[in-house]
């Protein structure tokens, strides 16, 4: 694989999509091509990704089940293909959260793109895992919930879903985008201090789906009836979106 020296290398001036492919099919594709275009846009990368060439990549690199990640930048389109590491047993267990130190800055323009400026994600997940949490949760520059460093959050109350504004300063995520576009959700400004007012709380991406959470900090949520309905119905048309 040759890879040329340029801005994306050089500043992370670059985008990726990680899409899941279940049954030789890529989940919620068109969602994600649509993302990597604002990006590109935003970024002036000139973008190199059709479907044409995604399902060329597929042919030559046969997989059943796994993920198809896509980095573009402005002299380089990298494909690439691993295993899909979300086990059932996570699933059953549910994830545990913990609010990370370092703040969104939900008046930066690259919050809300998916760009290769992902440091302060990685750092801070490889920090929550090394504490025994699943995932890290970012508050923004007010003190209200905006998204963990691989997912987007939502909130159970009364059978209610509920997700913080995109405003917050959060990436719009491909199950996200599925579960706004599928299901009645408020969009609203969430603090800590409300979380254990909830019923119930699940994580969503790309890969997993949608996580059901068993504990933010301290607080154990004892309820996920809607999240595994919404899990389940999820499972069942996968193949189809």
């Amino acid at each position: 694989m040759d890879i040329i020296f340029d801005e994306g290398y050089s500043f992370g001036l670059g985008i990726f999509e990680t899409i899941s492919f279940v049954d030789n099919h890529l989940v919620l594709l068109d969602y994600h091509l649509d993302r990597l275009s604002e990006g590109s846009n935003f970024l002036g990368i000139n973008l190199n990704v059709t479907k044409e060439k995604i399902q060329d990549y597929i042919i030559n690199n046969p997989m059943e089940n796994g993920v198809l990640k896509i980095i573009a930048s402005e002299k380089n389109t990298i494909f690439q293909c691993r295993e899909n590491n979300y086990t059932d047993d996570k699933y059953k267990k549910g994830f545990t959260i913990k609010i990370s130190s370092v703040v969104r800055n939900e008046s930066s323009p690259f919050t809300y793109i998916k760009s290769l400026n992902y440091g302060d994600n990685i750092i801070e997940k490889r920090k929550a895992t090394k504490k025994g949490y699943d995932e890290p949760v970012f508050l923004n520059m007010k003190g209200q919930l905006t998204e963990g460093a691989t997912t987007n959050i939502f909130f159970v109350s009364n059978n209610q879903i509920v997700t913080p504004k995109l405003s917050c300063g959060l990436l719009n995520g491909t199950i996200r985008k599925y579960i706004l576009d599928k299901y009645d959700v408020v969009e609203k400004y969430i603090y800590p201090y409300e979380v254990s007012t909830f019923d119930e709380m699940f994580v969503t991406n790309s890969l997993m789906g949608i996580m059901p959470v068993y504990k933010f900090e301290e607080h154990i949520f004892k309820s996920r009836k809607k999240s595994d309905y919404i899990l389940s119905e999820y499972l069942k048309t996968k193949t189809c979106l």
